[in-house]
């Protein structure tokens, strides 16, 4: 008999975490039957109550958690008596905290998201990557952004902050100032405001603050993706990259950090990608410079089918179930 499944989902922002959730639930629904318990996510739901009764019941449930107060949540009501299978994602590649091993350790199965995270994690884990929605975030010809006044674009979407790179990618794309045609297009959630006007000082600095968009976080970030020529993903760390998979889905060429998240699993330099290295301002100016002359290969097509083959949601999904049903 197959399990029911159980995913929560208790944080305020959505975030990569909740938008893997989501992609990965319409294939398993059709495998298993299938719960949301939280809020802030699309699914079918369960309540307080009925997750509950099907705890403490003698049907098999396995509960699959994202973060440490889902995992505090479940493992109260194992204190409490209830029996169930316990599955853990570790999403991030900083080093955990005593409390996050503490938690890990106490799930039955742990997954990690990439082979470096798995060996650094000191623990036994299963490797599962995440996929991407790849009916959602298909190629689209003649997109036009209606809040852009350039068509031709330079995307790079996510939170706004240090360490995902933004100095590094304002820096180099002072090329801008002889490519009028072009445009930068931030889209994402700022951090902090002081951040945001340093980088808007920098636009300023290098005479391409017409050139440069700044656009609050969006539902509807599949439109950007494929109205862009080129997306740059420059973080200094990820616990994955979801941005990258669902920019190559969509058949952005895609410049991004080397040896951080996926990256360099997932690219081969100047076949399906391009990759640099970390705060390389000269390396990613030369990189951008190239395309926007036309002078290296548009890579759009081959990230899609590196995508199709190896990345969708569809296959993560299968690997999900195969580790439900193995525990």
């Amino acid at each position: 008999m197959k399990p029911i499944l159980i995913h929560t989902h208790f944080h305020k922002r959505r975030t990569g975490v909740t938008r893997s959730i989501e992609n990965v639930l319409p294939f398993l629904s059709k495998k298993i039957e299938t719960y949301i318990y939280g809020y802030n996510v699309d699914g079918l739901k369960i309540s307080k109550g009925d997750l509950k009764k099907l705890l403490f019941s003698k049907t098999k449930v396995v509960v699959h958690c994202h973060r440490n107060n889902e995992l505090l949540r479940m493992l109260f009501y194992r204190f409490l008596g209830a029996k169930f299978t316990l599955i853990a994602t570790r999403h991030s590649d900083t080093e955990p905290s005593w409390l996050t091993m503490f938690l890990l350790k106490k799930a039955d199965k742990v997954i990690t998201l990439i082979d470096q995270m798995g060996k650094n994690l000191g623990i036994k884990n299963t490797v599962i990557g995440h996929g991407v929605n790849v009916q959602q975030f298909t190629p689209k010809n003649e997109v036009v952004l209606k809040e852009v006044a350039k068509k031709k674009i330079i995307l790079c979407a996510g939170r706004v902050r240090k360490s995902k790179g933004h100095l590094t990618l304002l820096n180099a794309v002072k090329v801008l100032k002889k490519h009028k045609d072009w445009a930068l297009v931030v889209v994402g959630t700022v951090d902090k405001p002081a951040f945001l006007a340093e980088l808007k000082i920098i636009s300023q600095t290098f005479e391409i603050d017409k050139q440069v968009y700044f656009i609050q976080e969006t539902t509807n970030i599949v439109s950007y993706y494929q109205a862009a020529n080129i997306v740059v993903v420059p973080s200094f760390t990820e616990g994955f990259s979801l941005v990258t998979l669902e920019a190559m889905s969509v058949g952005c060429s895609v410049i991004a950090t080397k040896n951080v998240g996926v990256h360099s699993t997932l690219i081969k330099h100047a076949k399906n990608g391009y990759l640099f290295a970390p705060g390389n301002v000269v390396e990613l100016e030369n990189l951008l410079l190239k395309m926007i002359e036309d002078k290296a290969l548009n890579t759009g097509t081959q990230a899609r089918e590196t995508i199709l083959e190896h990345w969708s949601a569809q296959k993560e999904a299968e690997n999900l179930l195969k580790l439900y049903l193995s525990a």
